[in-house]
């Protein structure tokens, strides 16, 4: 027992045992099948003979009488060559008078005046077990004698020993099929399975570039190989994501905090003025100020890419949150001396998101616009709909991207002054990108001619499914 569910584990023994459980159903239910509708029509053709050979007597003895009637019987015996008829005319004592039975069937089962009997051979008084069925219909004469007339079953019962015998040869042959069928495909799956087998010991081993082999085939194990090909991506960027993060976190907050060490030291050994240190406190709290918006954004973006934020989803429209965020930075704009500008475009923009990070994102967006845009320029924003996508475009005057940096500026603590003296660190269009993935949208950077054209874009909602602020 033990041994048979080992083995029973094995994916391919399991096949083969499937396939032949299958087949074998398969063919004693065509084989069943063929046997009930034919078995019946047999049976009809049968009670149909009979019928008419009690019709065509009927006749005769209502016109020649007993003597007529035994006559008729003789020559139908005589004419059977083959042995298929059955005709016995029996005195009230039931002993035989004319016919081709030796004895009155005492062991038949009876249904109405239809009979169900084995053959006695000659010579016999008792039918051995495996003789010949046959099939009568008991008729009362007016001299009390007893007609008995039928049919022998030799045509059901070769029929039933042919269906055994296909039967037997099916179940041979599925089996064999099963077998054929079962090898092929365990060969087959087990090749692709040991495919995925190899690449995961690959990848445990410390190699995730490692990627599961696809056959091009487009099936399930094809779709199964390409869904953990684009996990082990994911993984795989996560992993260098979060070298680059320590990397840069290490490059970017040492400094600060190195500063703000100094000053402090150096407060506390110099003899200053109260005005001196408030100086130096404030400064201190500056530098803090900053390493705090660092580690926000980074947790922001962790989130977001983590998919904490759907919990805080809701039905918004998104042109009102864009024209909330102008609103928020137009006085940033007037004391740059921007002009900044919000158009939305037809209807609302009903979206299911999360409203705290949708617009924290919106607002990065506008921020490096303005902080990148020379005073005197422009910085648009404009909300529209295009074949169910919500698309939110900031467009502005200002230096724009290089085409061949602009995929590399949306990774965490990428910028592109290297001295990084302009105020930032890195995180706000990261921080955007990763909104978007959480909306099910995308984030493009494009050429604005001159200055940087940035689209938004997420699926839209029904217009009526936006509650009411």
């Amino acid at each position: 027992m033990q041994s048979l569910t080992a083995l029973m584990k094995h994916w391919t023994v399991r096949i083969l045992a499937l396939y032949m459980v299958l087949f074998a159903v398969s063919v004693v239910a065509l084989l069943g099948f063929v046997y009930g509708v034919t078995i019946g029509l047999i049976e009809r053709q049968i009670s149909s003979a009979i019928t008419a050979e009690i019709a065509s007597l009927s006749d005769g003895y209502r016109d020649q009488g007993l003597k007529g009637l035994i006559q008729q019987i003789e020559e139908r015996v005589s004419a059977d060559r083959v042995g298929g008829g059955i005709y016995m005319l029996a005195d009230p004592d039931r002993n035989p008078v004319a016919g081709n039975l030796a004895r009155w069937p005492l062991d038949a089962e009876w249904d109405g005046r239809w009979a169900t009997f084995r053959l006695t051979a000659e010579g016999e008084e008792e039918p051995s077990p495996d003789a010949q069925q046959a099939r009568a219909f008991h008729f009362y004469l007016n001299e009390g004698y007893h007609l008995l007339v039928g049919r022998s079953m030799r045509e059901r019962e070769s029929f039933e020993a042919l269906i055994l015998q296909a039967l037997f040869w099916a179940l041979f042959a599925a089996a064999g099929l099963a077998v054929v069928g079962g090898v092929v495909m365990g060969r087959e799956m087990r090749r692709r399975l040991e495919g995925i087998n190899q690449t995961t010991r690959r990848i445990m081993g410390g190699d995730l570039q490692q990627r599961v082999p696809l056959t091009g085939s487009g099936d399930e194990l094809d779709r199964l190989a390409g869904n953990l090909n684009d996990m082990l991506g994911q993984i795989d960027r996560l992993v260098v994501a979060g070298r680059e993060v320590t990397d840069n976190i290490a490059h970017d907050l040492r400094s600060p905090l190195t500063r703000l060490k100094t000053k402090l030291e150096v407060t506390l050994m110099t003899q200053e003025d109260t005005g001196s240190l408030r100086g130096a406190m404030e400064m201190a709290i500056d530098d803090t100020d900053n390493i705090l918006k660092t580690f926000n954004a980074i947790l922001s973006i962790a989130q977001a890419e983590a998919g904490a934020g759907r919990r805080e989803m809701s039905d918004l429209d998104l042109g009102e949150l864009a024209k909330d965020v102008c609103e928020l930075y137009e006085a940033v704009a007037e004391d740059k001396s921007i002009r900044l500008s919000f158009m939305r475009v037809g209807h609302p923009l009903p979206v299911h998101g999360n409203r705290h990070l949708l617009f924290q994102a919106m607002a990065n967006l506008v921020d490096n616009a303005l902080k990148y845009t020379p005073a005197g320029g422009r910085v648009d924003v404009m909300a529209e709909s295009d074949q169910g996508i919500a698309c939110l475009t900031v467009s502005d005057s200002g230096p724009g991207i290089p085409e061949d940096e602009r995929e590399h500026v949306l990774r965490r603590f990428v910028r592109l002054e290297q001295s990084r003296s302009t105020p930032g660190n890195g995180l706000g269009l990261s921080l955007v990108a990763a909104v978007a993935g959480l909306h099910n949208g995308r984030l493009t950077l494009g050429d604005a001619m001159p200055g940087l054209k940035i689209i938004l874009t997420m699926p839209l909602k029904d217009a009526d499914s936006i509650q009411a602020a």
